[in-house]
Parts: structure tokens; sequence; C-alpha cells
């Protein structure tokens, strides 16, 4: 792609600054929601499983510094664009997560975060760009994204990934025996609302009760209005690159 195609936005008040398509599949709230949400601290590995333009990762590096960051990327338009985006913080591999290289495969990594596409395409219909096809609509199977997210952790490394909520069923029956310590934060729009998304994590090898938090609700009020209407904690997870504690 050449920059004419390209727009280069703030996420987190110009914290980061991301080159990303004009058209196509476009980094919005929820890997930045997903970011603030990971207990990393410096020193920590950290890898995003389809990282497109390395949204996620790169807020995460942003608030944690001395972080060992790697992304990997099917779509090789996105992968070189997660890679400039990254300016030599982020190592980006592009592959497909059904087929991770040797190199990759022998690494473990103390955090494993993904933001798989969330439309199956036996229930929905298909975007018509192939690169917004391609990161919304699930071709590898849900299941698969779980399981090489799991081998991919250290010892006692934690799991984390955000979806739709009605997909928490297949997200519990796709991890692993050795995953524990299982987290689900869901997330609406209004007090009083149901959840659309959620936050899951879970432990390698962790053996703490099930625990299902209460909502984070992400605007205030009961309605939209004009304006900027988030909640407090949410504009500053957004805005300004603070943590969501939970």
């Amino acid at each position: 792609m050449n920059d004419t195609e390209l727009t280069r936005d703030a996420f987190l008040g110009g914290l980061v600054h991301l080159w990303q398509p004009r058209s196509g599949y476009r980094a919005g709230v929820d890997p930045v929601l997903l970011a603030a949400t990971i207990p990393a601290v410096s020193g920590q590995r950290v890898l995003e499983l389809g990282c497109g333009v390395g949204a996620a990762v790169l807020c995460l590096g942003a608030r944690v510094a001395g972080l060992e960051l790697v992304g990997v990327e099917r779509e090789r338009s996105y992968a070189e664009l997660a890679d400039r985006n990254g300016e030599g913080r982020l190592d980006v591999v592009h592959a497909d997560i059904a087929a991770l290289p040797l190199t990759l495969r022998q690494r473990q990594f103390d955090h494993v975060l993904a933001n798989p596409p969330y439309w199956r395409r036996d229930s929905s219909v298909a975007a018509s760009v192939p690169v917004r096809e391609a990161a919304l609509g699930e071709e590898t199977p849900l299941a698969l994204w779980v399981e090489v997210a799991a081998k991919r952790l250290a010892p006692r490394g934690l799991l984390h990934m955000i979806h739709r909520a009605e997909r928490l069923p297949d997200l519990l029956a796709a991890l692993p025996r050795d995953m524990g310590s299982i987290e689900v934060l869901p997330i609406a729009a209004r007090t009083g609302r149901s959840a659309e998304r959620l936050i899951l994590r879970a432990r390698k090898s962790g053996r703490a009760d099930f625990r299902l938090h209460a909502p984070l609700i992400l605007h205030r009020g009961d309605s939209h209005i004009d304006g900027d209407q988030y909640a407090p904690q949410v504009r500053d997870a957004l805005r300004a690159g603070a943590a969501l504690s939970f």
C-alpha cells in the first residue's frame, strides 16, 4: 500500500500512532480495551496472534515499558504496516497461526493475546473487501486460536482474548485442561444493557476458582447523545493509556 491509501491515526491520546488502510479493516476500541486489561510488567514476553496493524500489542507496549513484543499476522499488507508502526519495538512474524514457523513454536511467552475474527460465516454475510473479511470472518476456527495461544504460554503465563459475548461457551470449551484460574469480564454499552463483548483471561496451570466479574460499562447515561460519553475509567484507558484492572 502507498501512503495515499493509508491514514495515520492517534491512539491513547497520541501515545501511539498507527498507519492503517483507509478502507478495509481498521482498528477500533476493542484491541485498545484488551491491551488495557493485561497486567504485564517490564521484562515480560508478549505475543499477539493476528496482530493486524499492531494496535493491541503496541498500546500495551506504550503503557508498560520494557516488554519484548512479538506479533503474528497472516495478511502481508497488515504485517508490513505492523512492522512500520512498531518502529523497531515489535517483532512481526508474517504467518498463519495454523502454521507458525519453528522459531516461534520454540518460544514461550508470559502473555498471549488475541482479538480473533468475531463472525461465524455459517450465520452471517461475508465482507466484500478481502482483507476486511479476513479480519472479521471466522475462517480459522476459534478453538484453534485458543489452542495455539495456550501452547505458546510459559508456565503460569496468561491468555487474554476479547470476543463476542455469545461465544463464551465456545471459548471455555476450547481451553485445554491445563488452563485454569479463568476470569471473564463482560463489556456492556450502558448500565442495564446486555453484554455484547467479553474479555477472557486464563492462566497456564492456574488453580483458582472461575470468576465472572461485574460488567465493564463503556458509556455514561441511558442513551446516546452527542459528545464523549465514555465512563471515566474507559475514557482514561482509551485516551491516556491507563490500565483497566480486573
